[in-house]
């Protein structure tokens, strides 16, 4: 029984090891407001760190209307995973999208679509998944994207969106199976301020596996 117990021990210890899974957590109280600090890296668009409600949030400004994003955290070498909380709003008839991404600038994005009133799995132009989801404007809603490597180089993409005040549901609102990826990349938010409103991101929690430690 101890041979089995010990056994069991390392094969758990290997295994975490293996993995080397690192974790980050950014929130916008952190921060002065004004210009992103390092840990936030601007890829394109206006985006700085502003209050909203008592509260700082990263914001994705309006000025000018892109396709805006950044990229927080390390770069993944194999799974990954990232969450936030997200704040956007309408504008009459215009509406704005916005999401999270994994595994650098080609990677998945999870992609809530007012215009379509959709929750959309993307990669490049291409639309791989999409559902139906109600969004609220001026409220905060929640947005998780995880991609997971499985056995045989399969990988399984899903997605979450909630409102933030919530429970987590249970069950991916999207689920896709793909084929050798290459898992490379930093997780990143998104946002398209169509409405010429900006958006707020804020507690944002990444989880990448690393490349394995040198020996």
């Amino acid at each position: 029984m101890k041979r089995l117990l010990l056994a069991a021990s390392l094969f758990a210890a290997t295994a975490l090891h293996a993995q080397q899974f690192q974790t980050f957590d950014f929130k916008a109280d952190d921060w002065a407001e004004g210009e992103p600090p390092k840990e936030v890296f601007v890829v394109d668009g206006t985006i700085k760190i502003a209050a909203r409600d008592g509260n700082k949030a990263i914001v994705i400004d309006p000025n000018p209307i892109t396709d805006a994003s950044a990229q927080l955290g390390s770069s993944a070498a194999g799974s990954a995973s990232i969450e936030a909380r997200i704040l956007a709003i309408k504008r009459g008839r215009s509406t704005p999208r916005f999401g999270v991404s994994v595994h650098g600038m080609s990677g998945h994005r999870l992609i809530v679509n007012p215009a379509k009133k959709s929750l959309d799995l993307m990669k490049g132009d291409q639309t791989l998944a999409t559902v139906p989801f109600t969004w609220t404007s001026e409220v905060w809603v929640k947005v998780k994207l995880e991609a997971k490597k499985g056995a045989a180089d399969a990988w399984t993409i899903t997605g979450k969106a909630w409102p933030a005040d919530a429970a987590e549901p249970a069950e991916p609102l999207i689920k896709h199976e793909e084929k050798s990826l290459k898992g490379q990349g930093k997780c990143a938010i998104w946002a398209t301020p169509f409405s010429g409103e900006p958006v707020f991101f804020d507690d944002i929690h990444i989880a990448v596996e690393a490349a394995p430690a040198a020996p």
